[in-house]
């Protein structure tokens, strides 16, 4: 758990955090007098990098709301960056592995509340390792409830005990993870389930819903923080 929870990270340990090999940090300078009360280790999804356009407009949306944003790259992912072929995700086990060994990197580094999440895929490892942890709070953007089209083979067996405070930010028309589908589903008391108005797997939303894409990640980032606030 934190190392006290109104503790605030400061410009040196966001430094430290940043000299990690593999680590990028956001605000990638510390803003001095900015009250930085948590850090979130967020992961990247299946298929794109820890700076994709997704990544990084929540990495920003949340730094400006007061949350520090820590990201890293799975092994396939780090691979692929260097060599330029694409690569299919690690299996599961080296999957978790990494998580663990970026969480004990961090953990020492930096006080007050630790939180890990992810988009998609790295949201859904970290829920398998977040009560092993220990970790504050689990955030999960877009999570990937089922394969695509497989509604009725559901992967939520762990999440009907999951302890770890958690936020699910999902599009109502996700194609992981419908509300129709979702709700049907035994979820942890401690999952909140955050619906956004006719968004897909990347919280985009139909054009008749009256709202922009901008709005929803600038609203899913708002309830983050708030969330994280309250722990």
């Amino acid at each position: 758990m934190s190392n006290g929870q109104n503790a605030c990270i400061d410009g040196d340990q966001w430094a430290k955090v940043g000299n990690v090999p593999g680590l990028r940090c956001t605000p990638e300078h510390w803003v001095y007098g900015e009250p930085y009360r948590t850090c979130l280790i967020l992961a990247h999804g299946a298929g794109a990098p820890m700076d994709s356009e997704f990544m990084e407009q929540m990495a920003q949306r949340l730094a400006a709301r007061g949350v520090a944003v820590v990201r890293f790259e799975f092994p396939y992912m780090a691979q692929r960056r260097q060599g330029g072929s694409r690569r299919p995700p690690n299996p599961q086990p080296a999957l978790l592995q990494c998580w663990r060994e970026v969480y004990q990197h961090v953990r020492p580094l930096v006080a007050g509340k630790l939180a890990i999440g992810g988009k998609s895929m790295g949201g859904r490892m970290a829920s398998l390792v977040a009560d092993e942890l220990g970790a504050d709070a689990l955030v999960c953007l877009g999570y990937p409830f089922y394969a695509a089209g497989k509604p009725e083979k559901p992967r939520v067996e762990h999440l009907a005990g999951l302890q770890t405070p958690t936020l699910i930010v999902q599009g109502e028309r996700d194609a992981l993870g419908n509300r129709e589908a979702v709700e049907r589903y035994a979820l942890s008391p401690a999952i909140e389930v955050q619906w956004l108005a006719t968004g897909d797997h990347d919280l985009k939303p139909l054009r008749a819903s009256g709202f922009s894409h901008e709005q929803h990640l600038q609203a899913a980032a708002d309830k983050v923080a708030r969330f994280l606030d309250g722990q």
